[in-house]
């Protein structure tokens, strides 16, 4: 276990944390949790590319704890009234899609590794800036309620993309299966 998957583990800890304090009106620790973890998120992937420390556990468990994260925060301030519910439904369709084409291609006997595409990098950064736009507005009284509307929409139209996007990626590759390309 390197360090770098000891901060990834780390973060994923910080899952029912950031959840409890949503939950319980604390936002502005919520942020902050928030903010620690993508720090980390930044931190760990930097010591795993410097330490030459990047292992096969790394690799499933920090994009795992980055989803964790997003996904139980968009869950909970969705939950909260904070979020709208057909945005965070969205949100969660797309990533139960995405885990459930690989986890068919492996039971069809074609694992796939899904690379992020443009779109989904896109979609994650303007999910990061939309939950942590709402906890400050929240929880360190920030006046950036103007934006929220618009990063809501945001999100709604790059995860809509991102979602088909892989969904034809998925699909091209399923079908390429059966004509020996």
């Amino acid at each position: 276990m390197s360090l770098p998957n000891f901060i990834s583990l780390g973060r994923l800890l910080a899952v029912p944390v950031a959840v409890w304090l949503i939950l319980s009106g604390k936002f502005g620790f919520a942020f902050w949790v928030f903010i620690a973890a993508g720090i980390s998120d930044a931190v760990d992937g930097f010591l795993a590319k410097r330490m030459n420390a990047q292992t096969e556990l790394g690799k499933v468990l920090d994009p795992l704890a980055d989803k964790a994260l997003l996904v139980a925060v968009y869950v909970t301030l969705g939950q909260a009234g904070h979020l709208p519910v057909w945005l965070v439904i969205l949100v969660v369709f797309r990533d139960l899609l995405i885990v459930g084409g690989i986890i068919l291609s492996h039971t069809l006997g074609r694992p796939v590794r899904m690379r992020p595409l443009l779109v989904s990098k896109l979609n994650t950064g303007a999910q990061i800036v939309l939950a942590g736009g709402i906890l400050a507005v929240l929880g360190l009284g920030l006046r950036v309620d103007q934006l929220i509307l618009p990063m809501v929409w945001l999100v709604a139209a790059t995860t809509a993309v991102s979602g088909g996007a892989y969904l034809v990626t998925w699909a091209r590759f399923v079908t390429s299966a059966g004509d020996g390309n």
